[in-house]
């Protein structure tokens, strides 16, 4: 989408066609030296006056007060704001965090009317953003900062971990909270837990590493002070996930079991930083695996770790390989599964699991770019999988 500049004068002249209570407001918008007379439509939380301050806040940052169209359209804050009423989001953790309300849209769950792992991925890029929307640092990128935009960084994830003990059903209403914090002296640590509203109960957590590139040169860039000074205010020391020494992802090579080649991105594929988006990864991931296995097993543990972009014009290569003995009795993961039975009733008298399948079985992924002389790789990634309870938790929902 090309984006222009627009020269616009103030203070806005702004008519009602003679009704001081219509919320129908026009502005005068000067493009490439016409006149143009828009629509502003009006909250009812907010006033004429509420419009041009933050219009003219937008403004001081250009030169000869010039100011993209695309920036009165969006109305992004150049103050942090304590509640945002549209995306029924607000501001908690003492002002540095952020919960936000979503109801599980149709065309974000599967077969089985559950959230799909890519939707709550989804959720937690859209809370992510909003999350800076909110807190008036945002400029006109993709998540980036005021300061970033001046020093021409962007955010990329090195790393993510996430494990669901339970996932949402269509229809059900759920509570996003995401917070940041200091991960070593140039990176930001983004965490993220989703649970009930209406139980409480912690659905799935997540936790994630970001670094900052340079959007022309695409290398790994040092935190300027600059941007330390924007951010470092909201970071917090709490953890969604601990993982005192992250678990290691072997590189697959050519005898992988599985494999699934010539797959080319698409259009619908890159994001706003022009490169392929990472929650496309995780689909070209999961579609090695067998239908047979995920039939019967859910996805209740990944990590991915992010090596380098992907280009529209890159040719992708998935490996995946399961566990030689493809059980896994690690303490983490029967939490894992425990938590989830819990939260769906499932229990016997005695107030144990019983004869439950507590086995969970772990598949290795990688993806990597074809080339002629040598592959590149593109993220790793380690998938744990529980077996699927035959009771569907809070069947009177």
């Amino acid at each position: 989408m090309a984006t222009f500049s627009c020269p616009i004068s103030f203070p806005f002249r702004c008519s009602s066609n003679g009704n001081h209570n219509h919320r129908d407001h026009r502005v005068d918008i000067k493009i490439n030296g016409s006149t143009s007379t828009r629509p502003i439509k009006l909250d009812p939380l907010n006033e004429i006056a509420g419009v041009v301050k933050a219009s003219t806040s937008l403004a001081t940052v250009h030169e000869n007060g010039r100011i993209s169209e695309e920036q009165i359209r969006q109305r992004i804050p150049t103050q942090k704001q304590l509640v945002d009423p549209y995306r029924q989001g607000l501001i908690i953790e003492r002002g540095v965090g952020y919960r936000q309300t979503v109801v599980v849209r149709s065309y974000e769950v599967g077969p089985d009317k559950t959230a799909t792992l890519e939707s709550l991925l989804n959720l937690f890029q859209e809370t992510a953003l909003n999350h800076v929307w909110m807190s008036g640092l945002l400029s006109n990128g993709f998540g980036a900062t005021h300061g970033m935009m001046r020093n021409n960084l962007i955010w990329v994830v090195s790393r993510m971990h996430v494990q669901v003990d339970h996932y949402p059903i269509w229809g059900e209403v759920v509570e996003i909270d995401t917070w940041v914090g200091a991960s070593g002296k140039n990176g930001m640590r983004r965490d993220w837990l989703i649970r009930s509203q209406a139980t409480g109960i912690t659905y799935a957590r997540a936790t994630s590493t970001w670094v900052m590139m340079n959007e022309q040169t695409r290398r790994l860039s040092k935190m300027p002070e600059q941007v330390r000074d924007e951010i470092s205010p909201w970071f917090i020391g709490k953890h969604a996930i601990k993982e005192d020494v992250p678990e290691k992802i072997v590189k697959l090579d050519d005898k992988a079991k599985y494999v699934n080649s010539d797959l080319k991105p698409k259009r619908s594929d890159l994001d706003m930083n022009h490169h392929v988006n990472n929650v496309k990864y995780v689909r070209w991931m999961l579609e090695t695996i067998p239908d047979k296995f995920l039939e019967s097993y859910l996805l209740s543990s990944i990590i991915l770790e992010y090596r380098r972009e992907c280009g529209s014009s890159d040719l992708v290569q998935s490996l995946c390989q399961p566990d030689e003995d493809g059980i896994f009795t690690n303490g983490v993961e029967q939490n894992l599964l425990k938590n989830m039975v819990l939260a769906s009733g499932i229990m016997g008298g005695n107030g144990h699991l019983g004869s439950l399948d507590m086995k969970t079985y772990g598949y290795t992924h990688l993806l990597q770019i074809k080339g002629e002389s040598q592959n590149e790789e593109i993220v790793r990634g380690r998938t744990r999988w529980k077996k699927k309870l035959s009771t569907i938790p809070y069947s009177t929902y």
